[in-house]
């Protein structure tokens, strides 16, 4: 989790592929509405993200039901992490991406052919809650390191591996 630019995807895939677990990418589930409103520079309301956060729940209970995935997902709020958790049987690890305002607002700005603009940074740093029950990962490091220092901090939470 965290805010737009924080690697959720590259650094997801990494760890997905380094716990052997399959990988969603929160993005694909957003409906056409909330991809429009963000495209047109509106950040999303609590509304607009309670059925997107219900869906992803149900396929984050699917997955669980198959050994478990790799979510990346803003979850800004630690109420979107619950609706996360809501369905689930087990515990949802939360990795916290962290970065700063200008690291991340220099990364937004380079990066081409995505809805999100640059000019919604704001809006997500008002509205972020640091999760007190995460691995906070300072994302400033090099990618690989990012994931290791990722995988580490899920791997000592959890008891056995993630398919075990």
């Amino acid at each position: 989790m965290g805010v737009s630019g924080s690697g959720k995807t590259s650094i997801g895939r990494g760890l997905a592929e380094a716990l052997g677990l399959p990988f969603i990418e929160g993005d694909d589930y957003h409906p056409a509405a909330n991809r429009a409103k963000m495209s047109a520079g509106e950040p999303l309301d609590d509304d607009d993200r309670a059925p997107w956060l219900a869906e992803l729940g149900r396929v984050l209970a699917a997955a669980e039901a198959d050994g478990g995935a790799v979510l990346a997902c803003s979850a800004l709020k630690e109420k979107y992490r619950d609706a996360l958790r809501q369905p689930l049987r087990h515990p949802l690890h939360i990795v916290y991406l962290d970065g700063s305002y200008e690291l991340l607002a220099a990364r937004l700005a380079g990066r081409k052919g995505h809805f999100f603009p640059p000019e919604l940074l704001a809006s997500q740093f008002e509205a972020l809650e640091r999760p007190a029950d995460a691995v906070d990962v300072d994302i400033s490091r090099p990618i690989p390191d990012v994931i290791q220092q990722a995988y580490r901090g899920i791997t000592r939470r959890t008891p056995r591996s993630p398919r075990g």
